[in-house]
């Protein structure tokens, strides 16, 4: 019997608590407070970050979540993964559980047949670099109890799974970029000044933003997927 997701009780619990955080007046995302508000804002609660124990669900989970955003690409939808912890996790510690969660899910997409969305790239160094479930390209924006940033503070470490073709249907319609600017804002109010790791997708590797510590320019993804083409 594979090892099941926590109950029911607490899953409410913690999407309470998450739903709180982003109904806060300050917290600077308009893109989560829309998904929240329209009910397409999916919270599921694992055991720990550091620990694989509910991968093949959660990995199951974006099967699903690809599937059923090609069935209905409309709006803005989110699908939160809030881990019980563990907490008190530094930046880096976050970051290293974060990306071992990553990978293990990555490597659960090619064992099972999933091909890496062709509109982006398996290579954590470029600039249109995005993971890639069930054939479609999500960013995870993480959240944990010692984010630096104000806008990455979460009681409990949580990855949040968003899918890259509905912001590019926003930069298509011509939306983007005034939501951008509305979070960039946001994110201003609260922290007193713009978040530097931000960059749009094609600029630099989106990869350096999933965990919200401030990374230089010596830092190494420590993300691999086995479907990457190798340079040549």
């Amino acid at each position: 019997m594979l090892p099941m997701l926590i109950d029911d009780d607490v899953a409410e619990a913690r999407q309470e608590e998450l739903f709180a955080t982003i109904a806060e007046a300050g917290f600077p995302c308009v893109g989560a407070k829309s998904a929240m508000a329209r009910g397409t804002l999916k919270v599921l609660a694992g055991r720990s970050l550091e620990s694989a124990w509910n991968d093949v669900q959660i990995h199951s989970e974006l099967l699903d979540w690809a599937r059923a955003y090609r069935a209905d690409p409309g709006g803005l939808r989110s699908l939160a993964v809030v881990y019980d912890g563990p907490l008190g996790l530094s930046e880096e510690e976050f970051e290293r559980a974060m990306w071992d969660r990553l990978q293990s899910l990555s490597d659960k997409d090619e064992w099972r047949g999933q091909p890496y969305d062709q509109r982006v790239s398996a290579d954590p160094g470029d600039p249109h670099f995005s993971l890639s479930f069930g054939g479609e390209a999500f960013f995870v924006v993480g959240l944990h109890p010692e984010a630096s940033r104000p806008a990455r503070r979460f009681p409990r470490p949580t990855l949040v799974f968003n899918l890259h073709d509905q912001f590019e249907r926003l930069r298509d319609e011509g939306l983007y970029e005034k939501m951008r600017d509305r979070i960039l804002d946001r994110d201003r109010e609260l922290a007193g000044d713009t978040n530097p790791m931000l960059a749009r997708h094609g600029e630099a590797s989106e990869a350096r933003q999933y965990s919200g510590r401030m990374v230089d320019e010596s830092w190494q993804c420590p993300f691999r997927d086995k479907r990457a083409v190798p340079a040549e």
